[in-house]
């Protein structure tokens, strides 16, 4: 009895397949175009590289398994059982070939990949597009025999790809921040470079050549996640708030609405405007006249906004709780203001009504189901909660939004 095909996980080491991944992952990142790249939402070109790169080792589906077999011829020359006068001729007598057809998922690749941990005898089969192919052949196939050879080489497999699963895991683990690193050490390159040459007072010329899109490479047989889309247009860094200042805006709105909380019968009788002029009053006489030109406006009955160059780089609502349904409008209506990237917003929700508590838990489940949600970033505190929203027309362009909800007695 004789077991065919190739032996499984000799082709290459795992420490080269490893240092090769990473190389090519670096390398697609500098080859995307240099407008692209800083256009392009950098969290979102970070999770595209994760799922592109993401090492996948193969699980066998024992449930799927198959067999087959055929007649066929054996070479029995090296048979110590039999007497055979020259052994350096081949003897072929009837026999019977039997083939394992196990399916799997992942990559197949890695069936050729020796994992860090390995035997000196590893299991033998051939890759069929997502199926392993188990031979075995033999004049005198019993039952038991073959039911314990294909036990044991299923064991042995799956044996390999646990060690390969050990191996791979911390490299995935790392590809998101390895991927955040290069991209941004490249963006502020990229910006460092076209501040240089702005400085120069010359005009830039334009490449005639210049890559319009990018199509990234396949590197393994999947379907190839999609690289996000992003203009390669010439990058204008637009205004945008620090963290800094949007975390001390917040706090003087957090100190504002605790006052209105310990002194509701001073508030009781003002509705949403005269509430937010209070606001107004606290905001201004921290930013009025700063020579950034970055001021606080009333415009209309809504907002709260500041703006630089002519252009708002943060707006926040103020709406008395009147269910979900109007704290998704309300995001709607920021979402249409906002028509910048990377800046930041807040909703400050007064609630007049009972059962704040169930207010509380109403207002992330509201968020999260918003389409342009793109993921929760936190909570400040139990009335304090930060998400991270794409604009409506663009979904590399991100936002923070930041809701802040407080109880106002009546």
């Amino acid at each position: 009895m004789t077991l065919g095909e190739d032996y499984l996980f000799g082709h290459t080491d795992w420490f080269s397949i490893r240092d090769r991944h990473k190389q090519a992952m670096l390398k697609e990142i500098d080859a995307v175009e240099g407008n692209r790249l800083l256009n392009i939402s950098v969290d979102d070109l970070c999770r595209y590289i994760e799922k592109k790169y993401t090492i996948n080792v193969p699980s066998l589906n024992r449930d799927g398994i198959v067999l087959d077999y055929h007649e066929t011829k054996i070479d029995v020359r090296h048979d110590p059982h039999r007497v055979i006068r020259y052994r350096n001729r081949s003897i072929y007598v009837d026999g019977t070939a039997i083939e394992v057809i196990v399916p799997f998922t992942g990559d197949a690749e890695m069936f050729s990949v020796q994992p860090s941990r390995y035997t000196s005898n590893p299991p033998r089969a051939q890759i069929l597009n997502n199926n392993l192919k188990i031979l075995i052949q033999g004049t005198d196939l019993t039952s038991d025999r073959v039911t314990s050879i294909i036990s044991n080489t299923l064991s042995s497999i799956e044996s390999y790809l646990d060690w390969q699963r050990n191996d791979v895991r911390s490299f995935n683990d790392q590809i998101f921040e390895m991927a955040k690193e290069k991209i941004t050490r490249r963006r502020k390159k990229l910006l460092r470079d076209q501040d240089l040459v702005s400085s120069l007072g010359f005009a830039l010329k334009q490449r005639e050549n210049s890559a319009q899109t990018y199509v990234a490479p396949e590197i393994r047989r999947r379907v190839a996640p999609k690289m996000p889309a992003a203009t390669t247009a010439p990058y204008v860094p637009e205004p945008t708030l620090s963290d800094d200042d949007f975390e001390h805006i917040l706090s003087i709105i957090d100190n504002m609405a605790e006052v209105m909380e310990r002194s509701p019968s001073a508030f009781k009788s003002m509705d949403e405007e005269a509430i937010r002029m209070h606001f107004l009053v606290q905001l201004n006489g921290h930013y009025q006249g700063q020579a950034t030109g970055e001021t606080f406006n009333f415009n209309g009955k809504t907002d709260i906004l500041i703006r630089v160059n002519g252009k708002n780089i943060f707006i926040a609502e103020c709406k008395f709780w009147s269910g979900p349904k109007v704290l998704t409008e309300t995001v709607d209506q920021l979402l249409d203001y906002a028509s910048w990237r990377d800046t930041k917003v807040a909703i400050i929700v007064f609630n007049r009504q009972r059962n704040f508590t169930h207010i509380l838990e109403s207002i992330p489940e509201a968020i999260g189901k918003h389409p342009n949600c793109k993921r929760t970033v936190g909570r400040k505190s139990e009335t304090i909660s930060r998400y991270v929203f794409s604009h409506k027309d663009d979904p590399n362009r991100e936002l923070v939004l930041v809701v802040m909800a407080f109880d106002v007695p009546i």
